[in-house]
């Protein structure tokens, strides 16, 4: 008899197993994310399938079943701040998988949509091309900074053509940026016999000035972020450093619509009427970053909204708030097609599709001036709209707005410290 018992209970478990390993509901479970980050307050849907129970540890989270649905999905509601853990088993016997969940106070920001003009002057002075010059062979590289000249600071284009011209050798140490590092080269400054001025061989350039949108600002330090991704030379493609910088107010004058294979754009007009709003701290990979002076006057939703984590944005519905035309920001619709599982900031977190009719008539989907529009879902500003797909306009990608809070809470932090 006990033979036959042990027998039949490992058949069991071991049928158990086969089910826990195998089948589509406990693939489905294996395939949910190891890690949760929600804000306080918010409600994340775990689609488990059947013959699932879900159980929190800690008290940070409760979990239900969802009424309507099928058994085993559950939504996991963040309910305290603090660490916590899901975990799912078979029947409730056997463990399939744990969620480690983290709950952060909720945070509220004001989405923007405003188009904005960005003047920025660079650190030193950037190398975008060579002469012809036959007599002068440069060890510079297009794309580098120069940002000394005989251990004086480089602070303009024009400063470095009077600096070089008053050299008095034939010969020069710079400082130089080179793929974010420092180096010093020495290079040829012969003087060109046409003029008698002394020339480094080089075209350089010291600022740039561009339109893009608004992403968020945040009401408890003033920080904002905006474009979703960095400013780079048109000519070099390389990320312009900081020296000096301003957000502008902008206004639309223009759209040229986005063609198969080429990007469209917003044509924006603020350098004449010259009125700064913000600061402008930072250019990264993830955005331009500052501290606002003036906030705009037609926001949408001027009290806030909850901060959205990259967890708990999902397929379907969604909106953004971008500014097209002279009527200022407007809310579009769109769809999210497919969201990325991320631990690291990246710019495509998420592809999006645009469905709105009002948009497409007007600029044919996403175009180039629209990077930072803040995407909304559920109540809650989720992310940023980053690019556009170039075979297809109607698409796009955005990241997720905890990459983009990470950047601006930093230069928080630096006002505060100086």
């Amino acid at each position: 008899m006990k033979s036959q018992w042990r027998t039949r209970a490992g058949i069991t478990l071991a049928a158990l197993a086969f089910a826990a390993n195998y089948t589509p509901w406990a693939r489905a479970v294996r395939a949910l994310p190891d890690t949760l980050y929600l804000s306080s307050g918010q409600v994340h849907v775990m689609q488990t399938g059947t013959l699932m129970q879900a159980q929190a540890t800690a008290g940070a989270v409760q979990v239900a079943a969802l009424e309507g649905e099928q058994l085993g999905d559950v939504c996991v509601s963040a309910v305290d701040d603090g660490e916590d853990s899901v975990t799912f088993s078979l029947l409730g016997l056997i463990p399939i998988h744990e969620t480690k969940v983290s709950v952060a106070q909720e945070r509220t920001l004001i989405p923007g949509g405003q188009a904005v003009g960005v003047a920025l002057k660079t650190q030193g002075a950037l190398v975008v091309s060579k002469t012809s010059r036959e007599e002068v062979v440069s060890p510079l590289r297009v794309g580098d900074v120069i940002v000394s000249i005989e251990g004086q600071a480089v602070v303009s284009a024009s400063e470095l053509a009077q600096q070089v011209n008053a050299l008095q050798g034939d010969t020069a140490k710079l400082g130089v940026l080179r793929a974010g590092k420092e180096i010093t080269v020495e290079a040829s400054v012969p003087v060109d016999q046409t003029d008698g001025k002394r020339r480094l061989g080089v075209w350089v350039r010291d600022s740039t000035a561009g339109v893009g949108t608004l992403s968020f600002i945040d009401p408890q330090s003033g920080a904002y972020g905006a474009l979703g991704h960095a400013i780079v030379d048109a000519d070099t493609g390389e990320m312009l450093t900081v020296q000096d910088g301003a957000l502008m107010r902008a206004t639309v004058v223009g759209v040229t619509r986005g063609q198969t294979g080429k990007a469209g754009e917003l044509r924006g007009s603020f350098l004449k009427e010259g009125i700064q709003i913000g600061s402008l701290a930072v250019n990264g990979a993830y955005g331009i970053y500052g501290q606002i002076d003036e906030q705009p006057d037609n926001l949408l939703y001027p009290e806030g909204l909850p901060v959205g984590s990259r967890s708990a944005v999902h397929t379907g519905p969604a909106t953004i708030l971008s500014t097209v035309d002279e009527n200022g920001p407007q809310e579009y619709e769109i769809e999210i097609v497919r969201c990325f599982a991320q631990e690291e900031p990246s710019q495509k977190g998420m592809i999006i599709r645009v469905t709105d009719e009002r948009l497409l008539e007007k600029t044919g989907g996403i175009v180039q001036g629209m990077s930072g529009s803040p995407i909304l879902q559920d109540g809650r500003i989720i992310g940023a709209v980053t690019h556009v797909y170039l075979n297809d306009s109607t698409q796009g990608y955005g990241m997720y707005i905890e990459w983009m809070l990470e950047q601006s809470d930093g230069v928080a932090a630096q006002d505060e410290a100086a």
